[in-house]
């Protein structure tokens, strides 16, 4: 059975990003850069005003010194206007340095009587003005490729006049889920019949990653349902099927993956919850089987799927994100795997909830967070540890 660090790196070995794809900047957000960028502007673009007031030269604004008001620059258009010794421009914050001008006097700092400002604060060179370059040179880098299209990363580059960017294609998902006993709502349920939950959990997991899921419809535990499911789902780039991956009878997904003509590269991973775990190809797609229990679906979606996702879109940051935090209680795992638990990370302080079993939706849906307790660790209250956040 492989350890999580070995699933992990198997399945990111393997996977490649999708190809590139040009996308409009405003359609962008949260996509992931497929090259390198670049400044083709400086920015600010040329010197401006920090602040409302006048500009003037420095030498001339010492304190008690008057000063002529000979014009005015709004923010917009440069007029061309320039500063004569002895004189003070208007203007407003955004607006162009007028020539001759090496210093701003806010509006605070000095008193106008008609055409006429007396300085009360004097000021140095370069007091109050934006330089041009100062945020961002011509030729310099804005972002490598590989980075997530953040809001102020497109400010960025729509700084720069890019109407569209190259970044790579998101995955589609065929999120499917199996078991004779599933339901969907508003259907009646008989006997022994649960409502399916797995694959609207699934579908948001998938689009917080970036993917595009496409939802199929439960699959019976018949041999032909689902080789029928998943010779269709096969068309997708990736194939994540939540039950049937694990030892029973019932479990029909790794011998219908060997029928179809599809390959397993890993099963089972000593983690919990989530032991049973597929992993392999579908023909073209990726094909990933995650245990029929939510809480399990859920941690190996989080462990091993999002970070493949994330990769087939080029991403090269971190897959998790990790915090410290404080242990309020007392934690204690006597089991041989390792034992993610979910819990609510609020001012630092880690607190289980609910019940910490893998069927247990309710405690799931109250967590914001995991925390991983090695086999037969024990963490004592107030301890320190690390904790996955959640991005769920």
């Amino acid at each position: 059975m492989l350890t999580e660090e070995e699933a992990l790196g198997s399945i990111l070995a393997a996977i490649r990003p999708l190809e590139a794809e040009e996308e409009p900047l405003f359609a962008a957000g949260d996509r992931v850069l497929a090259e390198d960028v670049f400044a083709k502007a400086a920015l600010p673009r040329f010197d401006n005003s920090m602040m409302d007031g006048y500009a003037v030269r420095a030498a001339d604004a010492t304190a008690g010194a008057k000063l002529r008001i000979t014009g005015e620059q709004p923010a917009g258009p440069d007029q061309g206007l320039t500063v004569l010794p002895g004189a003070a421009i208007r203007l407003y914050t955004g607006a162009p340095i007028p020539q001759g001008a090496d210093a701003v006097v806010m509006q605070e700092d000095c008193d106008r009587e008609g055409n006429t400002i007396t300085i009360r604060e004097a000021v140095a060179i370069g007091d109050f003005i934006r330089r041009r370059g100062g945020d961002l040179c011509e030729g310099q880098k804005i972002a490598p490729g590989g980075t997530r299209l953040t809001a102020p990363l497109l400010a960025t580059l729509a700084s720069q006049g890019m109407g569209r960017v190259k970044v790579f294609r998101r995955p589609e998902v065929a999120v499917l889920a199996t078991g004779s006993e599933l339901r969907t709502a508003p259907e009646p349920l008989g006997p022994g019949e649960i409502y399916e939950t797995n694959r609207i959990m699934l579908q948001e997991l998938v689009r917080k990653a970036g993917g595009v899921p496409h939802l199929f419809e439960p699959v019976p535990d018949r041999e032909q349902d689902h080789f029928n499911a998943l010779r269709k789902a096969a068309s997708r780039d990736v194939v994540l099927i939540a039950g049937g991956v694990s030892v029973g009878e019932r479990d029909l997904v790794k011998s219908t993956v060997e029928r179809i003509g599809g390959k397993i590269d890993l099963w089972k991973v000593a983690v919990r919850p989530g032991k049973p775990f597929v992993f392999g190809r579908l023909h073209e797609a990726w094909l990933f089987g995650l245990p029929g229990n939510p809480v399990s679906a859920f941690v190996t979606f989080v462990l091993f799927v999002r970070p493949a996702l994330l990769a087939l879109q080029g991403w090269r940051g971190a897959s998790l994100s990790m915090t410290e935090a404080v242990a309020s209680q007392a934690i204690k795992n006597p089991g041989e795997r390792p034992h993610y638990l979910r819990g609510r990370l609020e001012s630092g302080q880690f607190t289980p909830t609910g019940v910490q079993e893998s069927h247990a939706l309710f405690g799931l849906a109250k967590a914001n967070a995991l925390l991983r307790v090695g086999a037969g660790e024990e963490i004592s209250q107030g301890q320190r540890v690390v904790v996955v956040i959640g991005d769920w």
